[in-house]
C-alpha cells in the first residue's frame, strides 16, 4: 500500500471517505490492521509533524469502526478496501489533558477489570481469551499540565506495555520524537509505523481536494470568483496545496484567513499563499495592514493558556503581560484580525470543580457565562511560543499577572482558571516552589493540575507543605474531595507532618472544616484504640482525670505497659458501629485483642492524651472506658468501613464528617463528646468533629477494591476525580 493507491482508488470510481476527503492508503492500512487480515501488524504507530493530519484520519477511520456512526457514512460508495469490519467498536481512550494513570484506568473501567495496581491492568488483559482493539488518539495533547510532559509516560508506561501485550491489538497516534521510541519496543513484524509526511502516505491530492471543498461556496464559503467559479476554486486549491508542502494545517489557517477577510487577496499572486503555519499569521497581518508581531502577541496569552482554554475576561490582561504594554486598544481593533486562529470554548461542567454545592457561596457564578478562547490549533501555539524571545520570562510575566489578579490572595474568589492553572504557568517560569506556600491554594486548585504540576519539579526543590500536598494527593483525587474536604484532608496530614501553623491556617480560610486535628503519632502496629479516662498525677502532685486514648500496640513499643490478664482480652469495647465486615466494631476489636497469636504476639497498652499531643503515664488497668449509657447518649456515633468512616448525628441521622484514609483503617473510636481517633496502617490521629459544620456534608465515594495508596489514586477523568 503506498500513496499510489489514491489514484487507483479514484480510477474505480470510489468516492473519497467524506470526513478525510483523501488518506485511501492509510485508510487502507488501518482497515487491514482493523480486520487483522493475514500479515497485517498488531501494533500501528501513527504520526507526522504537527498539523498534518493525523487528528482528523483517526477521527475518520473511528467514524467507520463505530457501529452506530458508520450507518451515517455512505460505506458502498467508499472504496471497500478502506472499510473496517463491522464489528463492535474498539475502547478509546483518549489521551488529551489525561495522565499516563488516568489513561490506563480509563482502560480498565472500559474492560471491567478487577485491577487493583498498574501491572495488574496489562496482566488481565494478557490473560484474556479474546484480543482486544484499544485506539488512543492525542497522545501530543497528554497532561494536564503542558510543561510536565506527560506524553513521554503515556508512551513508557501505558503503550509500550500494551504494545508488548500479545491479546492487544493497538493503534496510537503519537508525535515523531517518541513514534520511534515506542515501535522499537517491538519485533518489526509486529508493529507498522505509518507517517503521514513520508512520501508512501502522503496524499497530495487529497491535499487539494481538500483545500477545494473548504473553499466552495456551496459549502458555505462567501460568494468570490475563487469559491464559485470551478475552475479558478480548483487553481486556488492546487496552488495552496503546493505551496503548503502537505501541511494541511497551513491549507486550513489560509483558507480561514481568505474567507474571512478577502479584502486584498490576489489569487494568482502566488507570494500570499503561505508555506508554513508562521507565514500564514504573518501575511493574513500584513495583507490587512497590521504589524505581524502585534498579531502574534495578542495570540501570545492562548499559545501559553492551559486546559480547555484562557477566560476571555483574562486575555487583555495577559496579553499586557507579554507584551509589556497596554494591549487594550491592539485588542478592540484587532480581533477580526485575531479572528482566523482563534476559536472559542464552551466551558465545561468540571470548571466548578467543587460541585457538590457545598462552597457554593465562594463558587458563586464561577462556571456562569464563562467564554473560554484558545487557538486553532496546538501547533500554531508552538510557532507563536518559538518566535518568543524568551518563554520562561513570559511565563513569569503571565504567572505574576495571574496572582495579582488573585482578590485579597482570597483563592476562594479566584477565577477558576487561575486557581487551577497557575501552578502549571510557575512550573515553565521555574517559580512552582515559591507558590506552593499557601494552604488556601492547596485545597481550592484542581488537585489532578496540581499534583502533576508538583510531581513534575525535582523533590529536593519542594518545601515541606508541597511534600505534603504530593503525599495526600493520590487521596484528595480518589475521593472525589470538594474543596472543602480537601481541606480537612490537608488540615490532618499538616499535623502529621509536623506542619500544625499550616494546619491551623485552613481553619482561617473560610472552609467549614468537618473537624479539627488535635494529635497524630506515626504509631506502626497499633491493633485497637479506645477513649477514655484515667487518674493521672497533675502539676501539683494530686490525683486528675485525664481523657486518654488507650492503644493496644505489641508488647515492647517504647512508653507501653503490659496489660493485667483480665484486662488483655476486654480493651477496647467500643459502641456498636458498623466494621468494614458487618460485624461491630467491638466485636471486631475484641477479636483482635482477644487472640495474642493472631495479633501476631503479646500486646501492651500506650496512653495518649485524649486532646494533647504527649503520652500519659499511668497505669492501664485503672483506665475507665464510657459506659453504654454515656455512650448512646452522645450525640454523635460512626460508622466505618476498610479505609473511611462516617460521623453522624444520632438526633436525625445527618452525616457530619465523611473520612477516607489513604491507608487501611486498623480501629476507630468515638468518645462522647465527639473526639474521633482513628488507628491506621500508618499511625494514629485523633480529630475534635465540629458538630457546628453545616448540613451538606459530603458521602463518601466507593472506593476501588483491593487497590494501595499509591495506584488507588490513579483513577478515571482526574484520578477518579
Amino acid at each position: 500500500m503506498s500513496a499510489s493507491t489514491e489514484g487507483n482508488a479514484r480510477a474505480a470510481g470510489y468516492a473519497p471517505h467524506p470526513y478525510v476527503g483523501g488518506r485511501t492508503a492509510a485508510l487502507r492500512a488501518l482497515a487491514a490492521w482493523r480486520m487483522r487480515w493475514p500479515g497485517a501488524p498488531r501494533v500501528i504507530v501513527l504520526t507526522g509533524n504537527p498539523g498534518s493530519g493525523r487528528s482528523r484520519l483517526l477521527t475518520g477511520f473511528l467514524m467507520m469502526c463505530d457501529p452506530e456512526y458508520r450507518k451515517q457514512l455512505p460505506m458502498d460508495d467508499l472504496d471497500p478496501a478502506t472499510v473496517p469490519p463491522d464489528l463492535p467498536a474498539p475502547a478509546v481512550p483518549s489521551a488529551a489533558g489525561r495522565t499516563a494513570a488516568q489513561v490506563l484506568w480509563l482502560l480498565a473501567d472500559h474492560f471491567e477489570l478487577a485491577a487493583g495496581r498498574t501491572e495488574d491492568v496489562f496482566a488481565e488483559l494478557s490473560a484474556r481469551d479474546e484480543p482486544v482493539t484499544i485506539v488512543v488518539p492525542d497522545v501530543d495533547q497528554a497532561g494536564p499540565v503542558r510543561a510536565a510532559e506527560e506524553a513521554t509516560r503515556v508512551v513508557r508506561e501505558v503503550l509500550t506495555p500494551l504494545a508488548a501485550t500479545e491479546t492487544v491489538q493497538l493503534l496510537a497516534d503519537v508525535p515523531r520524537e517518541l513514534a520511534t521510541e515506542l515501535a522499537g519496543a517491538l519485533p518489526a513484524s509486529q508493529v507498522q509505523v505509518i507517517d503521514l509526511d513520508a512520501p508512501e502516505w502522503a496524499d497530495p491530492k487529497g491535499l487539494v481536494l481538500h483545500a477545494e471543498t473548504a473553499l466552495d461556496a456551496g459549502s458555505g464559503a462567501p460568494e468570490l470568483p475563487y469559491t464559485t467559479d470551478p475552475a479558478a476554486r480548483r487553481a486556488l486549491a492546487e496552488a495552496l496545496a503546493e505551496r503548503a508542502a502537505g501541511s494541511r494545517l497551513t491549507v486550513q489557517l489560509a483558507v480561514q484567513s481568505l474567507l474571512m477577510q478577502p479584502e486584498g487577496f490576489d489569487p494568482a499572486d502566488a507570494s500570499q499563499l503561505p508555506t508554513s503555519v508562521g507565514e500564514a499569521l504573518d501575511l493574513h497581518a500584513r495583507r490587512l495592514g497590521a504589524d505581524p508581531q502585534t498579531l502574534r502577541l495578542m495570540l501570545a496569552p492562548l499559545a501559553f493558556a492551559e486546559g480547555d482554554g484562557l477566560p476571555v475576561q483574562l486575555l487583555g490582561t495577559l496579553a499586557n503581560a507579554v507584551a509589556g504594554r497596554d494591549m487594550s486598544q491592539d485588542l478592540a481593533d484587532g480581533m477580526l484580525l485575531a479572528a482566523p486562529f482563534i476559536q472559542p470554548v464552551e466551558p465545561s461542567s468540571e470548571d466548578d470543580e467543587d460541585g457538590t454545592g457545598e462552597d457554593a457561596e465562594a463558587d458563586a457564578g464561577a462556571g456562569d457565562g464563562r467564554t473560554l478562547l484558545r487557538l486553532m490549533h496546538p501547533a500554531l501555539a508552538e510557532e507563536i511560543r518559538s518566535g518568543l524571545p524568551d518563554v520562561r520570562d513570559t511565563q513569569t510575566r503571565i504567572a505574576m499577572a495571574l496572582l495579582e489578579e488573585v482578590p485579597q490572595q482570597d483563592w476562594a474568589q479566584a477565577d477558576p482558571y487561575i486557581r487551577d492553572h497557575l501552578a502549571a504557568h510557575t512550573l515553565e517560569a521555574g517559580l512552582l516552589p515559591q507558590l506552593l506556600t499557601d494552604p488556601g491554594l492547596f485545597a481550592h486548585a484542581d488537585p489532578v493540575t496540581l499534583r502533576a504540576a508538583i510531581e513534575a519539579v525535582p523533590l529536593e526543590q519542594l518545601g515541606a507543605p508541597a511534600r505534603t500536598y504530593l503525599r495526600t494527593a493520590p487521596l484528595l483525587t480518589r475521593s472525589q474531595a470538594s474543596a472543602t474536604l480537601r481541606a480537612a484532608f490537608l488540615e490532618s496530614a499538616f499535623v502529621e507532618d509536623g506542619l500544625a501553623p499550616y494546619a491551623e491556617a485552613l481553619h482561617t480560610r473560610g472552609f467549614h472544616l468537618p473537624w479539627r486535628t488535635l494529635w497524630s503519632v506515626p504509631l506502626a502496629g497499633v491493633r485497637a484504640v479506645t477513649t477514655g479516662s484515667v487518674a493521672a498525677a497533675g502539676e501539683d502532685g494530686t490525683a486528675v482525670s485525664r481523657s486518654v486514648a488507650a492503644l493496644l500496640v505489641p508488647e515492647g513499643t517504647p512508653g507501653s505497659r503490659a496489660l493485667p490478664d483480665a484486662a488483655d482480652g476486654a480493651v477496647p469495647p467500643q459502641d456498636g458501629t458498623d466494621a468494614a465486615d458487618g460485624t461491630a466494631a467491638g466485636e471486631d476489636a475484641g477479636a483482635v485483642n482477644g487472640d495474642g497469636a493472631a495479633a501476631g504476639g503479646r500486646t501492651a497498652l500506650l496512653l495518649h492524651d485524649l486532646r494533647a499531643p504527649e503520652y500519659v503515664d499511668a497505669d492501664p488497668s485503672q483506665v475507665v472506658q464510657p459506659s453504654e449509657e454515656d455512650r448512646a447518649a452522645a450525640p454523635l456515633g460512626f460508622s466505618r468501613g476498610a479505609d473511611y468512616l462516617r460521623v453522624w448525628a444520632r438526633a436525625d441521622r445527618r452525616m457530619v464528617a465523611a473520612l477516607v484514609s489513604d491507608s487501611p483503617v486498623t480501629d476507630a473510636d468515638l468518645s462522647p463528646d465527639g473526639v474521633l481517633v482513628v488507628a491506621t496502617e500508618r499511625g494514629v490521629t485523633a480529630r475534635q468533629i465540629l458538630v457546628a459544620a453545616p448540613p451538606a456534608a459530603p458521602s463518601v465515594p466507593a472506593q476501588r477494591t483491593g487497590t494501595t495508596d499509591a495506584d488507588a489514586s490513579h483513577g478515571l477523568e482526574g484520578d477518579h476525580s
